[in-house]
């Protein structure tokens, strides 16, 4: 329990921090340094060993890279939450898992009610299934002890679930070109990890060398590379010998970094809209309303449905002090897409020659913002009346 009241206060903390480079790669694409910002971002970055060369735009060094570390993050919290955690019991996962499908699939429909019609920008119906945990727990944070512990773990566990699906939508939706020869390199590399678990190897410096060569392999094969992060921590043991367990070491030692480096870096730099040149036409287009339909509406209404249809009939229960105002609340916060909506938008329309990119970013933002304040304003009236938790972090 001790390890996840210190996840749920990296991430509080972080999401006030990711607000804040977000701002600021706002500000920096629209003011008198937006010409440095933009050569920043497209500066190339090489790496070359031997014939072995990858050259690119340190935007991409950031996308394909340092978010490769963050998913490696996400795998080891999941196996963690798999084989001890919240994950471990039926009990615990079935109203939160009723609630990630409808907050996946209600958005990916609002979306799509929108742009059946236009192929190109059909490729970002998943755009607003996202939810940035982040964020939403930085929201939760504001509120203090009078939030109870039991939603803050309903939203961090419907959050995995929602991280699960987005890997699952980026390996089969947003492969580009393969290359089988790849591929089966990254295969084989991949059965040394697991090997190396089954043989008892406990030293995490062979996981992350092998985990190094797959992300090389993967960044190859034309399956985005993020992917061979969360494949190489499920390698990760998580058995403790001696009172240390190598995923949980690992795990710690990420927490920090990812939190207030990787993902407030990744916030800088995409947040960066240029607003010069857009107007009215561009916020009330099908693509911009479906993402922000979708954040706003899509997500309180899917999970809500869903939650609410499985407690009627009987299949689950509402957390212990939590009650249906609160969930609303949080069902909103859950539309606070930001950091992945914009990692899987990016995704999306990369082959679409730039097409729609910008809109879609103008949607994630007015959409994960609107989204934000209604949550708060309902979270607040749910709990308002209600007792301080002095075990709430």
């Amino acid at each position: 329990m001790g390890m996840l009241k210190d996840f749920l206060r990296l991430e509080a903390a972080g999401g006030v921090l990711l607000f804040a480079t977000a701002v600021l790669g706002l500000v920096a694409a629209n003011s008198l340094f937006s010409g440095w910002y933009g050569g920043l971002l497209d500066t190339t970055v090489a790496v070359q060993i031997g014939a072995l060369a990858i050259n690119k735009p340190f935007i991409l060094w950031i996308n394909d890279g340092l978010m490769a570390v963050f998913f490696f993050l996400i795998g080891l919290e999941v196996k963690r939450e798999v084989l001890e955690g919240e994950l471990s019991s039926p009990d615990q996962i079935i109203l939160p898992g009723l609630g990630a499908i409808g907050g996946i699939s209600a958005p990916a429909v609002v979306y799509s009610l929108l742009n059946w019609d236009n192929p190109v920008a059909m490729s970002g119906w998943a755009v607003a299934s996202a939810t940035d945990i982040a964020f939403a727990l930085g929201i939760l944070s504001l509120f203090g002890k009078r939030v109870p512990p039991t939603l803050k773990i309903f939203l961090l566990t419907l959050a995995i679930f929602d991280d699960l699906a987005a890997i699952a939508i980026i390996a089969v939706f947003y492969a580009g070109d393969l290359s089988l020869s790849m591929l089966g390199l990254a295969a084989v590399i991949l059965v040394c990890g697991v090997a190396a678990n089954l043989l008892g190897v406990r030293r995490t410096s062979v996981y992350l060398l092998i985990g190094v060569a797959l992300w090389v392999t993967v960044l190859q094969s034309g399956v985005h590379a993020t992917l061979a992060g969360v494949l190489i921590a499920l390698c990760v043991p998580l058995r403790e010998e001696g009172g240390h367990s190598p995923l949980k070491s690992v795990e710690a030692d990420l927490h920090t970094p990812v939190a207030y480096f990787i993902l407030p870096l990744f916030a800088f730099a995409n947040a960066g809209l240029a607003l010069s040149g857009m107007g009215l036409q561009d916020l009330t287009s099908p693509v911009a309303l479906g993402i922000i339909g979708g954040l706003v509406l899509g997500n309180p209404i899917g999970i809500l449905l869903l939650t609410g249809a499985g407690v009627a009939l009987g299949f689950t229960k509402l957390p212990p002090g939590v009650n249906w105002l609160q969930m609303a609340g949080v069902s909103f916060i859950c539309g606070v897409g930001f950091t992945m909506s914009l990692f899987i938008a990016g995704l999306a329309f990369e082959h679409a020659g730039g097409a729609y990119y910008d809109v879609v970013r103008l949607g994630i933002l007015i959409g994960s913002t609107i989204a934000g304040i209604l949550g708060s304003l309902l979270l607040w009236l749910g709990i308002r009346n209600g007792p301080a938790h002095p075990d709430a972090e």
